[in-house]
């Protein structure tokens, strides 16, 4: 006995025993969805009954390999394709399965596979069931594809928007929802797996000024510009495309789930090797080292003295001379030597000279610049050290004493200015800092 006869004489069965089957209709995206019971499982085909001489059949190779098939008297939800009047059936379909299309059975909503065969400003032109289709560029992914032309040739799994039967006809198609319907079904299965601490695979999608996002297989994580690296990245999209390129897959450390905010915080420089660590006996307070003039900046320069490890010249230890301008004493990419006058672990942060690996000129007293029995007017640049500058001594409290007391004497008795602090021989404009 065939498929159909057994199928057959399990409908008479089930109709003579009083018993109507019938599954409730639905309409979605303009194809009819309805509930039956599996009457019979065959090698090709699986019938549903629907209700008394409702009968279905859907093909076996639907299922995929390894699938299970159902089994007689489960209930199955099909899609109603077309009703066949010489088998008395309705021809049947799984949701959302792709089907080979024909002109005639295409329906809204349906998912169907089309070959693309070339692209155009909007998006790309496709062939389904022997016509023309159209996919906007924005409906073939949920993320920007900036060359459509890796398409061409390939086929895809679309879901048919709009039909026009009129004249050649005209066949709208998307990839869209089909993406992310299965990127929200990969989501919650994430959900479960991702924990803190796991070394993930992801997909770079879109670069930031904050950052770059990571594809982790349905769900989106941020990689925080200060997590991308150990070296130096600077600020702006741009800084951060130098370390990594949208498409680039990257191995990405969890840092923080957050579900309820939807963030996942992500790192890829703890996956790296620790270039500061690495050189912590070497970059010691005092050390002269080699090293290469990586930025320039306002107030200094940065020397990369190990890879990845970078300290800062201040402008002030540059030269024993005035420097006005930083680029006019280090140039971008010079190789110069240094010597290390602070590391602090906690911060990374290293501070550099280069005028201390040089002899300090005759009469600067080797003070970092400061005239050696000159006398500093007001207007003569002070070459000190902030440290140095910003030192409490015993006279200066004094003298700053002094100065205060004599100018509120003299406001007393004339009401006038300190003039020259009555008889000091200084103003306080003279007293240096």
């Amino acid at each position: 006995m065939g498929d159909l006869e057994q199928a057959g004489a399990a409908q008479s069965a089930g109709t003579g025993s009083g018993k109507a089957i019938r599954g409730p209709r639905e309409v979605r995206g303009g194809r009819e969805h309805r509930t039956g019971t599996v009457v019979s499982v065959g090698a090709n085909d699986i019938f549903v009954e629907f209700g008394p001489k409702e009968l279905g059949v859907v093909e076996a190779t639907q299922w995929k390999e390894g699938d299970t098939k159902p089994a007689v008297g489960e209930q199955l939800e099909v899609v109603v394709q077309r009703y066949s009047s010489t088998e008395s059936l309705f021809v049947c379909a799984l949701p959302g399965s792709v089907q080979k299309a024909d002109w005639e059975m295409l329906q809204i909503g349906q998912n169907v596979e089309a070959r693309v065969t070339g692209t155009n400003k909007g998006g790309l032109e496709l062939e389904v069931a022997n016509h023309r289709a159209f996919m906007p560029a924005s409906q073939v992914d949920v993320n920007r594809i900036p060359d459509l032309s890796i398409f061409v040739g390939e086929k895809l799994t679309c879901q048919v928007q709009k039909i026009d039967r009129r004249g050649g006809g005209n066949i709208v198609l998307s990839r869209r929802e089909i993406i992310q319907a299965e990127r929200a079904k990969a989501a919650e299965s994430l959900k479960q797996a991702l924990k803190e601490g796991d070394t993930v695979e992801g997909t770079v999608r879109k670069i930031m000024d904050f950052g770059a996002f990571v594809d982790l297989g349905g769900v989106d994580g941020l990689v925080h510009i200060n997590d991308l690296t150990h070296d130096r990245v600077g600020h702006g999209a741009k800084a951060v495309a130098k370390f990594v390129s949208e498409g680039q897959k990257v191995s990405v450390q969890i840092l923080k789930l957050d579900w309820d905010a939807n963030r996942i915080s992500l790192g890829m420089k703890q996956l790296q090797a620790d270039p500061f660590s690495a050189v912590k006996d070497e970059v010691v307070e005092g050390a002269v080292l080699n090293g290469k003039v990586t930025n320039i900046a306002d107030f200094g320069a940065f020397v990369e003295v190990a890879p990845g490890v970078e300290g800062l010249v201040h402008i002030s230890e540059l030269d024993y001379k005035r420097v006005a301008n930083v680029a006019d004493a280090v140039k971008q990419d010079e190789v110069v030597q240094v010597k290390v006058l602070k590391v602090d672990p906690e911060t990374r942060k290293i501070s550099l000279s280069i005028k201390q690996t040089k002899e300090a000129p005759a009469g600067s007293g080797g003070g970092g610049g400061r005239g050696k029995g000159k006398g500093r007017g007001r207007g003569d640049r002070d070459d000190r050290d902030p440290t140095e500058i910003l030192k409490e001594t015993p006279q200066l409290r004094r003298m700053r004493e002094q100065a205060k007391q004599r100018e509120k004497e003299t406001k007393r008795s004339s009401g006038g200015g300190l003039g020259n602090a009555g008889g000091l021989g200084i103003g306080l404009g003279d007293i240096k800092l």
